[in-house]
């Protein structure tokens, strides 16, 4: 296993940095202005970052991404490049680290509204109708297990946070932020795209439990382009189909592996999840990115090197 790479130092102006990327400004050889996006083998769980990473991790997301873009060729979107060689500025040591995890992107106004699809009932969404018989205010039938497919996909949109947790929203509320034809759109465009990957992962043998997008809008006007990342195991809930049973938590190829080794550590007293984040053992960054990695080759039909 590799060295996991944590943060990222470029020449280049305006770094920032989230959970998992590093992001920084890039004027290309033509002039155009862009946005390098770097992803990092970072890995959050409860909104707070561990002091060690999954070694490979952001290639895996950036070429799940790259795929789920090729595939979707139709949607337009804010990919320009992942190849380093197009990054002006680049020693060559740096570009040799950030090989197949990068992602040069147009720049876009973010559309404010984080759009999520769910086909299934699990997490936050279980919780709510257990509380409520509804999810984010959408009345369901009763009687719907834990991890049930839904009849109809829903659209449950929620507000970006700045820091913190994102805070869900009706559709009603939405159209408040953006207008009722923009939010329409939102929500026709991220069922559209979720039931056409759900079915292409369930050929694949992977459940598409729910997902999320975010839109962008070049110049701050038109129709939105899909930014950020899409289908991978951190912006979905992947499951093995032929591990699926309603009635229970399923097995999942994102980080479900971490989260549960933590919860260990917060049983036990070691840990009150606030930062910083405890150091992940060999064994759970191991079986963690083999899982990454399973998700990535299920998908595509190819393995990937890290």
């Amino acid at each position: 296993m590799g060295q996991a790479v944590l943060e990222t130092n470029l020449s280049l102006p305006n770094k920032r940095s989230g959970k998992v990327r590093d992001l920084y400004d890039v004027t290309l050889t033509d002039g155009t202005e862009a946005l390098l996006i770097i992803a990092s083998d970072r890995i959050s769980a409860f909104d707070v970052v561990m002091q060690n990473g999954l070694p490979g991790k952001g290639v895996v997301l950036t070429q799940i991404s790259k795929f789920w873009f090729d595939h979707f060729s139709d949607v337009p979107n804010h990919l320009i490049s992942t190849d380093v060689a197009d990054v002006p500025g680049l020693t060559g040591e740096e570009q040799e680290a950030l090989r197949g995890r990068i992602m040069l992107c147009r720049k876009t106004q973010v559309v404010p509204i984080e759009c999520i699809a769910r086909g299934y009932i699990t997490g936050s969404g279980w919780k709510d109708y257990q509380r409520s018989g509804s999810v984010c205010g959408i009345e369901l039938p009763e009687g719907l297990r834990n991890s049930d497919r839904l009849a109809e996909p829903l659209f449950t949109p929620s507000t970006k946070a700045e820091t913190g947790h994102d805070e869900n929203i009706s559709f009603a509320e939405g159209a408040e932020v953006v207008g009722e034809e923009l939010m329409t759109w939102l929500g026709e465009t991220t069922l559209s795209l979720y039931g056409r990957a759900r079915d292409y992962a369930l050929e694949r043998g992977i459940i598409l439990a729910d997902t999320k997008f975010e839109f962008g809008q070049v110049d701050g006007q038109g129709t939105p382009i899909l930014i950020d990342e899409i289908f991978t195991p951190d912006s979905s809930r992947f499951w093995p189909a032929d591990d699926w049973e309603p009635g229970r938590e399923q097995s999942s190829f994102d980080k479900q592996i971490v989260r549960n080794y933590l919860e260990t550590v917060v049983e036990a007293g070691e840990w009150d999840k606030t930062p910083p984040g405890p150091v992940l053992p060999d064994e759970v960054v191991e079986r963690s990115i083999a899982r990454y990695l399973e998700a990535y080759e299920r998908l595509t039909g190819e393995k990937l090197a890290i």
